[in-house]
């Protein structure tokens, strides 16, 4: 896969911007895309629609009528990729997070993809060619992660999740070779870069791996955020790694998904001071 197929672009703005999720009410997305969508004196809000699996299909249909497009988040990425016309990319992951209609059927892409690349490269300016990565965990959003480290051109690939044959049939699926660990311990073991891809720490101090374990050099991505940095953010940087939450990746990939809808440069700038005002 090339540079280019990450990118798509509506070829008409949507009439309305809305994100689908359940829950979805503490996304913070909203603030940094009204903040873009005010700078650049356009008309269409975007606005939270809390949707339970059983009603997207009816929602999904009536955004149609409406053109209607917007992000996706948990749970439904699988099932409105399963629903769309996806680009290449979204087809690859299996996850859309981005759509708009084109004559009144659903085009599904993903910029979760970019969103990773860009948070590693914001890490990691130098790159990442040839190191070492570990992923923790095998959900929704490792299938993103593999593809965005392959891209990289990132160097042996090593999953550890509390489901073995998961991260396997992940691995087979969008076509990236992994070697998939026992543990946590075994694939984080000279590791240049380690993803936490699962949900630890998002709701209390919990670490997914003791920084402590870490190769002396290695750089890490923690994909869950919160307002103020996780536990295993803090203690990474204490300890001397480079470290990000997933705030940046939330904003790139948001960005992105800007420029699919209206196909003009996201104002980063804009947005991220807004995010950051947001989180103190």
């Amino acid at each position: 896969m090339t540079h280019e197929q990450t990118r798509a672009v509506a070829s008409h703005p949507p009439h309305r911007i809305v994100l689908l999720g359940h829950p979805v009410a503490h996304s913070l997305s909203p603030i940094f895309q009204n903040a873009a969508l005010r700078h650049l004196h356009r008309s269409e809000r975007y606005e939270i629609l809390d949707v339970a699996p059983a009603f997207l299909g009816e929602t999904l249909a009536r955004l149609a009528i409406e053109q209607c497009g917007g992000n996706v988040t948990v749970p439904h990425k699988e099932a409105v990729a399963a629903r769309a016309h996806c680009t290449p990319l979204a087809k690859r992951v299996g996850a859309v997070n981005t759509f708009w209609h084109e004559d009144g059927a659903l085009v599904g892409h993903n910029t979760d993809v970019v969103g990773v690349m860009r948070a590693i490269r914001e890490i990691c300016p130098g790159g990442i060619a040839g190191a070492a990565c570990a992923v923790l965990g095998a959900g929704g959003s490792a299938a993103g992660i593999l593809v965005a480290l392959e891209m990289l051109e990132a160097g042996a690939i090593r999953v550890a999740a509390r489901s073995p044959s998961r991260a396997h049939a992940l691995s087979e699926r969008v076509g990236v070779p992994a070697q998939i660990c026992e543990n946590t311990h075994e694939a984080i073991d000279g590791a240049m870069f380690v993803i936490n891809a699962t949900p630890m720490g998002l709701h209390d101090d919990a670490l997914p791996v003791d920084p402590a374990l870490l190769a002396p050099q290695a750089a890490v991505l923690d994909l869950v955020y919160r307002r103020g940095e996780t536990a295993w953010i803090r203690a990474c940087r204490e300890a001397g790694h480079r470290s990000a939450d997933g705030v940046h990746m939330l904003l790139e990939q948001g960005a992105a998904a800007f420029e699919c809808w209206f196909d003009v440069p996201a104002p980063r700038a804009v947005m991220w001071a807004a995010l950051r005002q947001a989180l103190g």
